[in-house]
């Protein structure tokens, strides 16, 4: 017994020899295997030998046939797209022009270098070179220091012309100045005045604006620039208008040119004032539409805003000069083309007008009819005379 059961072992190990083993076999093929009978015990707890068991024939593996598995469709995963938050900071230049481009101001020269739309008011003008000579921070505190003196002498003179009494103002009715001329009372007056106005800028030329309010906006603002803010900077804003159009730093920004471009203006302005008056001794404000009552500048401020909402002038590299119609100016003269009457409403319209004329007519004539018959019953009562007897 012993003997066929170490036959038996052997006869299966070396079967086994020849199959495949659990790890070699892909995942996806089933192993089919046959049982193998083994040695009973007897019946009734009896042991009995294990019968001789025939040679165990290991059965043919199928050989490895290429399945197509479904694959998943690779899926488009969408990332989303987070916009990017706007800066509010003012960036370095305005126009994207490059190093060399021609300026704003003045086409027909290159933009300054330092000078490329950064700051408020910067049209690249500066046909001197001065930008490159001196700081131009200092030329900004300067130039806005003056603008603002401008803009108040820009009104002041004027109204002191209109108002003032004539012992203030000069031969000819001219407003009090270098040109001009002074008395005793307007020279103590300018002197106080131009005083004043020195000690604000001894006081305020070194002032240091980093812990204000409008200091650390503009420094929050211009951060991408420089470290100096912005000129002009006081502090003062009472009424809150600084943040009235905006309040981040390109509405900031567009206050500040606003407020500039109307300084250059006033600039331009009383120094015409000023050059006026000495060259004609009249005052500017003498036979002037700009303040006396008349028809002339409605006129012209209506004809300029009429022709603005219709067309634009505008010029380029081939044109200095041209004008041309917007589509809303179009669209404007399409609608009053279609409010306008049509040869049947003109006909109505005569029609109608006829129709009260005639009817005028009649009641005038009615009118004229009943007076006579007045007057003559008036007149029979009054003599005793019938008209109809004469």
């Amino acid at each position: 017994m012993k003997f066929s059961a170490l036959v038996l072992t052997l006869t299966l190990s070396g079967a086994a020899a020849f199959a495949p083993s659990a790890s070699r076999i892909p995942a996806t093929f089933a192993v089919f295997s046959t049982p193998v009978e083994t040695a009973t015990e007897a019946v009734n707890g009896t042991p009995e030998e294990a019968a001789p068991a025939e040679p165990a024939v290991a059965e043919p593996v199928a050989a490895a046939v290429p399945v197509d598995l479904p694959v998943a469709a690779e899926e488009k995963v969408e990332v989303p797209v987070v916009a990017e938050a706007p800066v509010d900071k003012i960036l370095p230049g305005r126009y994207n022009n490059p190093e060399g481009a021609m300026s704003i101001a003045l086409p027909m020269l290159k933009r300054p270098n330092k000078l490329d739309g950064t700051h408020a008011g910067d049209f690249g003008f500066d046909p001197l070179g001065l930008s490159e000579q001196f700081d131009l921070y200092t030329m900004q505190e300067a130039e806005i220091r003056h603008a603002r003196l401008a803009m108040l002498a820009v009104v002041g003179w004027p109204m002191a012309e209109l108002l003032g009494p004539k012992w203030l103002l000069q031969e000819g009715g001219c407003a009090p100045s270098v040109l001009n001329g002074f008395n005793p009372i307007t020279f103590f007056a300018t002197v106080a005045i131009f005083g004043g106005i020195g000690f604000l800028e001894y006081k305020t030329s070194l002032r240091t604006t980093h812990n204000t309010k409008s200091g650390k906006q503009h420094r929050e603002d211009m951060s991408e620039i420089w470290d100096l803010g912005v000129a002009g900077d006081y502090d003062f804003d009472p009424l809150e208008l600084y943040s009235s159009v905006g309040n981040d730093a390109k509405a900031r920004k567009g206050l500040r040119e606003v407020e500039i471009s109307h300084g250059r203006s006033a600039m331009l302005g009383i120094t015409g004032f000023a050059a006026w008056e000495a060259l004609t001794g009249h005052a500017i404000v003498e036979n002037s539409m700009f303040f006396h009552p008349n028809l002339l500048l409605p006129a012209l401020v209506f004809g300029y805003t009429a022709f603005n909402a219709v067309y634009k002038v505008e010029n380029n590299d081939q044109y200095l000069f041209q004008i041309s119609k917007t589509s809303e100016g179009d669209a404007l003269m399409q609608n009053l083309a279609l409010g306008m009457p049509t040869d049947k409403d003109r006909e109505e319209s005569a029609a109608k007008f006829s129709a009260a004329v005639d009817g005028a007519k009649n009641f005038i004539e009615k009118v004229s009819e009943s007076y006579n018959k007045m007057a003559d019953g008036y007149l029979e009562y009054s003599t005793g005379i019938d008209k109809k007897d004469e």
